[in-house]
Formats: structure tokens, sequence, C-alpha cells
């Protein structure tokens, strides 16, 4: 059969640097961090006390009380980002077939606030017995925020939830594009939502030994590639694009922002949390991605690369992008968003990918910060084009994507601009 083309129409995002896509694109053009003191909980006796918090987000604002009681911050966050993707798209109007619309909405964790209360709450009553929230389970579980976007909209196309660590939303937009090249769906609302800066979430990734404990200066810890980063930030948020068929999207006269040109996933099957040291399930899930795309490495002219400033990670990545794009590896332009809006875990890959689709419309490449000249790490080499500290203009046709989640869960995908 003859696969359908795949289009952007949409775009939404609740980030550390911005509450729309303008906001944070523009924020992260101009390297400006989003790490500050954790608001969310008292933190003062954690390794870490910062965090890449959403600001300013008022639930009265999108929700009324009785639908607020149902949901975990995260759906919350999940439901305004793609609002804001549907609204861009024009996807909620009684010319769309709803039937053929369908939400795909990743969660690394899910409701981790819901589950720590209710937990918290049972532990300090047990001698009166259970007694839950009616709630409890409804707001907890990961796939719920894909299933309140179909709800509130009518979507009655595929609808589920991609579980996959920190690669989740990555997965989210991978299986929207198949099944909309396949024929299955006219248009899926896809990406991801995370809150996890709560004690759990803190303390589970402090013991771990993950996070940056540079308390002393939050906006300048996430810094990837440095020689002295010690650990990710941890961001929370949302984001989701609206992938669509590209004559259905010429036919109702949809703007188009890129189209989605291949998809990869691939495994370590090395570590439960710690990638490959030499990136081998990273140089697969690049190489299917080009495969999938039918594109040659040097086609690509950016990656947003996972990039989370951990002291294993990085190193892997890079070795693997020296091995599949070879002399191109050194023409191209890299940077990891994440110096900027922190690591949003299973919100992660769908915000980067509207950075993918904004460094393609606007013909810059966001830059990766917080690098101090001479702060090398030895096992680096420092020949490739990190964009360090400052965007750089340039025409930009294709992005690679990369995320990698625990697990060993590795998903990419490949945009680029759109031609007749």
């Amino acid at each position: 059969m003859e696969l359908k083309r795949v289009v952007v129409t949409g775009l939404g995002a609740l980030t550390p640097i911005g509450n729309d896509v303008a906001t944070a694109w523009d924020n992260a053009v101009n390297g400006v961090s989003g790490a500050g003191p954790i608001t969310h909980f008292d933190a003062s006796l954690f390794k870490t006390k910062f965090a890449c918090e959403v600001k300013d987000f008022d639930p009265s604002q999108h929700f009324d009380r009785k639908k607020a009681r149902t949901l975990d911050l995260y759906a919350m966050y999940a439901l305004v980002a793609a609002n804001q993707a549907i609204d861009d798209a024009g996807l909620d109007n009684e010319d769309v077939n709803k039937n053929r619309v369908g939400v795909i909405f990743a969660a690394g964790i899910g409701g981790l606030h819901t589950f720590e209360e209710e937990a918290g709450y049972y532990a300090m009553n047990k001698e009166n017995g259970p007694k839950y929230n009616p709630f409890f389970i409804p707001k907890m579980i990961a796939d719920i925020a894909a299933g309140h976007i179909s709800i509130d909209h009518g979507f009655r196309g595929p609808n589920f939830a991609t579980v996959s660590a920190c690669a989740s939303s990555n997965n989210a937009l991978v299986d929207a594009f198949n099944i909309i090249r396949l024929g299955m769906a006219d248009a899926i609302v896809a990406g991801g939502a995370e809150a996890a800066v709560f004690p759990a979430g803190v303390g589970g990734f402090n013991s771990m030994k993950a996070l940056s404990t540079r308390n002393d200066e939050p906006a300048t810890a996430s810094r990837p590639f440095s020689g002295s980063r010690d650990g990710f930030v941890i961001g929370e948020g949302a984001a989701a694009l609206v992938l669509e068929e590209l004559e259905h999207a010429k036919a109702r006269g949809a703007h188009i922002y890129c189209e989605v040109a291949g998809a990869g996933m691939s495994a370590d099957a090395y570590h439960i949390t710690a990638t490959h040291p030499e990136g081998l399930g990273a140089v697969l899930v690049m190489e299917n991605a080009l495969a999938s795309a039918e594109m040659k490495p040097e086609d690509i002219d950016y990656i947003n690369m996972h990039g989370t400033s951990t002291p294993v990670g990085d190193i892997g990545e890079v070795k693997a992008i020296k091995k599949v794009f070879g002399d191109h590896a050194y023409k191209m332009n890299l940077s990891s968003t994440k110096s900027m809006t922190g690591h949003l875990l299973g919100a992660a890959g769908a915000l980067e990918a509207i950075f993918s689709v904004k460094a393609i419309t606007d013909g810059i490449i966001p830059p990766t910060i917080n690098h101090v000249e001479g702060d090398n790490d030895p096992e680096l080499d420092y020949d490739l084009n990190y964009t360090f500290n400052k965007a750089q203009k340039r025409d930009v046709n294709a992005v690679l994507s990369n995320t990698f989640g625990f697990g060993g869960h590795n998903a990419a995908i490949i945009l680029k601009k759109y031609k007749e």
C-alpha cells in the first residue's frame, strides 16, 4: 500500500520557560533558564532544592471547580497544551469527522502527586481502615489525559497513552505518525505531560543520584556536555502537536508547519537506568529513523539532542552521533534545549519536537546554554557544533530529535520542511 504523508498543523505548550509556544520559543532562542527554587513543596531537607517549574499557572483560569477535582496536575497541564494545539490547528469544528481524529498522549509517570497524597493519607490514618478519594485511580493513571482530551472534544479515533519513561512523548508522536500514514486516522493530537516536582519525584531521583545538586546556582545547573555537569534538572509541563494526513489538512485549508518525514525506535537492552556507554541503542534508533524517512545522514541539518546533562548519557549520545553521521556530524548544529527547560521526563520529546518545528520554520537553532569556555569533559572532543550559549541562524531543512528513557527505550523522529 502507498503510505500517506503526515504533516504538523497545530502546536501547544505549557513549559518552565513560557505558557504558550510563542513565549517558550522566544525564551529558548534567547537562552532563558527556567530553573529556580522549588515552590510546589518545602524542599529544604532535600539534596536538590530547585527545579524547572511551570510559572503563573492558575487552574481556575482553565477549569471549573468540579472539573479540577477530577484532575491531577499533570492532566491539567496536558489539557491546556492540547487545547492550544487543537485551537491552533482549527481541528475542533463541525467540518471534521471526529470519528477519525485520535489522541495519543504520553506520561512517563502520570499522577504522581495524587498517588503520593493518597498513599500518605492512608499511612497516617490506616488504623481507621482504607478511605480513598473516589477520583484517586482516574486521577493517577497515565492514560487519563488522553481520555480527558478525547472526551472534551469528542474525538473518537485511536486513543491511548505511551509510557516509555523519557521517550514517552516521542513514542506518542511515532505512533501517531504510523497510524496516520497507514490510513487509520485523519489526525491525531499527540504529545505528553508530566508533573513530578513533588517530594516522591525529587526524592526518588535524588536517591538515584540523577539530579544536579547545584543549589547555589540553579539557573546554570543544567549544563549538557560541560565537564562540571552533575545531573539533570527536573522539569514539568506539557506539549502537544496535531499530526494530520496531508490531503486532509489541505482540504480544510489548515496551516502546515512542516512534514513528519520518519521515525525510529530501539532498545539499549543494557541497563534499567543507564544508557549504553557507547550509545549502541542511540545509534540504532537514529539509523532506523533515517531509514524510515528514506533520508541520508547528510540530509539532516540539526539534531535536538536528548542531552540531559548527566555524565554518562551525554557522552554516549555524542559517540552515537559521530558513528551514524560520520564526517557530516561536523557540519550539523547540535543542541540540548533541556539546558533551559530542564528535563520534562514524559513530556520532553513533544516539547523538543515543537522546538524542532520552530527551528525549521524560523531558521534558528536554539542554544545549549551554561557552557563556560574551558569547562570541558576529557571524554568529549569539542569538535562538534553544540550551539553553545547563543542561538545560530541557519536554513534548516530537516531536524532529528532524540529521546532516551529508563529501561533502555529510545525513540527519534525526523521533521522536514513541507514541500508540495
